[in-house]
C-alpha cells in the first residue's frame, strides 16, 4: 500500500498524527533520542523538511529510516530538498499565495528529477494562514498568508485546490505560529473538501490537538513543539489514544 492509500484507509476510522523533523536542528545523537520517543507512541508518518535545510538530506533521511519503520515523508521547502531515500514526497504548491515560483515554478524544476526518482509524489494544496506572527514560511516563499478571519477565502482556495487535482490540502499556521489553524475554519473547509485535511503549525498542547481533529483534520503535524519539549509526545499521544 501506498502512502496516500494508507492516508485514505486510516481516515475512515483513526486519527493520524505526524511529526515534522528539521534536519538542521539535530545531530546523530539528538535524532536517535528523538525517533526512541517517537517510536514509543502512536506516531502515523514522520515529515522531514523545512524552510531552509543545509543539511544531506537523503543522509538525514537515511539515518531516519535505520531507526523506524514509520513511513518518511518529505516536506520539502525547496527543490533541493528531494531524496528517494524517503517514502513519499508532498508535492506542494502554495495556492494561498500568488508567488508563481511557488505555484509552479520550483515544481517544473523537480518535476523530472522526481520521476527517474521513483518516489510516490503527492499533489498537495498548500495553504497558509496567519498565525500571529511573521514565519518562515511566509519569509522564504514571499507571500502573505490568509488572514484567520476569512473562512470564505480559505475554503475557496482549498476548493479550488481539489478541483485543480491536488490530492490533499494542507491547512498551514507556519513554524511557532502563536495560534493554530482556528477550528472553525478548519470545520468550514471540511464541509466543502473530500480529500484529506493536514493541519499544522501552532499545535503545542493535547487540548489544541484534540480540538483540531474533532474540527476534522485527518492528519495533525507537530513541529515546533516537539522540538522545544519532545516530551509532550507523551501528554498528546495519551488524551488521542482515547478517542475513537
Amino acid at each position: 500500500m501506498n502512502v496516500l492509500d494508507r492516508i485514505n484507509a486510516n481516515r475512515k476510522n483513526k486519527r493520524q498524527l505526524a511529526v515534522l523533523i528539521d534536519p538542521d536542528k539535530h545531530d546523530v545523537s539528538s535524532l536517535e533520542d528523538l525517533i526512541i520517543q517517537v517510536n514509543g507512541y502512536d506516531i502515523d508518518y514522520v515529515f522531514v523538511g523545512g524552510s531552509l535545510v543545509n543539511t544531506d538530506i537523503s543522509a538525514f533521511i537515511k539515518g531516519v529510516k535505520k531507526l523506524t519503520d514509520i513511513p518518511v515523508i518529505l516536506f520539502p521547502g525547496s527543490v533541493m530538498q528531494i531524496s528517494s531515500e524517503a517514502d513519499a514526497i508532498l508535492f506542494l504548491s502554495l495556492i494561498s499565495g500568488r508567488n508563481p515560483e511557488y505555484l509552479i515554478g520550483h515544481h517544473v524544476q523537480a518535476a523530472i528529477p522526481l520521476l527517474a526518482s521513483g518516489i510516490e509524489v503527492i499533489s498537495t494544496g498548500y495553504i497558509l494562514i496567519d498565525g500571529g506572527r511573521v514565519t518562515s514560511v511566509e519569509y522564504m516563499s514571499n507571500t502573505q498568508p490568509i488572514p484567520a478571519d476569512k473562512p470564505d477565502i480559505v475554503v475557496s482556495t482549498a476548493v479550488a485546490g481539489e478541483m485543480l487535482g491536488n490530492r490533499m490540502i494542507y491547512l498551514e499556521a507556519g513554524s511557532g505560529a502563536k495560534a493554530s489553524v482556528p477550528f472553525e475554519l478548519i470545520k468550514e473547509v471540511k464541509k466543502q473538501v473530500s480529500i484529506p485535511i493536514i493541519v499544522g503549525g501552532g499545535i503545542k498542547d493535547s487540548k489544541t490537538l484534540q480540538e483540531t481533529f474533532n474540527a476534522g483534520a485527518d492528519i495533525v503535524v507537530i513541529g515546533t513543539a516537539l522540538e522545544k519539549s519532545p516530551e509532550i509526545l507523551s501528554k498528546i499521544t495519551r488524551k488521542r489514544s482515547t478517542v475513537v
